[in-house]
């Protein structure tokens, strides 16, 4: 995986009506990722998609789509998110009763698999599966809704999540999703974040091909410093 700072835009504020045409412009701006979340109504407050559409979006779209599945018993839906065009797939420590089988599963599908922390979940939780893991996703907001707030402790939340893969011997880059923007991107960079996902803050401007630039260039000398 790129090691540099990746752009994943997410959909969950994307206009639906129009998503082929959203997609598209933010590949214009330079977005790394697709950032696709699927939530079931039990796991979170919200229900969103399934594979049916992310097998629709998978033939418009030309970047790698990062499912995130924020649903109970991720382990029973590993297949048909694979074999709907998932590149990398991750699932909730919270969620996922046999955390090691999950993310083998995932692997074993020739895919990238990650371990998604909520904002309440210690780094801590990570020490026993750190070394198998391809990328870590760190929850600034509790999941559910697009357009939270972003959590300020996250930034030390990020710190810790590299002390323990770093201790498990893993470089595995760390992503940051819920409530990321130009105003915060440098400070969760230099944190050490290196996959940024952002919704409201690209698809809710008037140009997301141009909000995806910015947010790039928001990330600014944090990115560089890291290199």
């Amino acid at each position: 995986m790129n090691r540099g700072i990746q752009i994943a835009p997410s959909i969950l504020s994307a206009n639906f009506a129009k998503l082929g045409e959203d997609i598209a412009a933010v590949e214009r701006g330079g977005a790394d990722l697709i950032h696709v979340d699927v939530m079931d109504g039990h796991f979170v407050p919200n229900i969103t998609i399934g594979p049916p559409v992310v097998r629709a979006i998978r033939k418009v779209a030309t970047r790698p789509l990062d499912v995130h599945l924020m649903i109970d018993q991720p382990e029973r839906y590993v297949d048909d998110f694979v074999d709907a065009g998932a590149a990398m797939l991750s699932v909730h420590v919270e969620a996922a009763r046999h955390l090691h089988r999950t993310i083998a599963h995932i692997k074993s599908r020739g895919i990238k698999a990650g371990a998604v922390l909520n904002p309440s979940t210690p780094a801590t939780a990570l020490e026993e599966i750190a070394g198998d893991l391809d990328f870590v996703l760190v929850m600034s907001v509790n999941p559910g809704f697009g357009g939270q707030v972003f959590i300020p402790q996250s930034l030390e939340k990020l710190r810790r999540v590299r002390e323990v893969l770093s201790r498990a011997g893993s470089s595995a880059p760390i992503e940051i999703d819920g409530g990321i923007d130009a105003t915060n991107a440098a400070d969760v960079v230099a944190a050490g974040a290196s996959i940024l996902v952002a919704g409201n803050a690209i698809f809710g401007t008037p140009d997301a091909e141009a909000a995806t630039r910015a947010l790039r260039a928001a990330c600014g000398s944090a990115a560089g410093s890291r290199a």
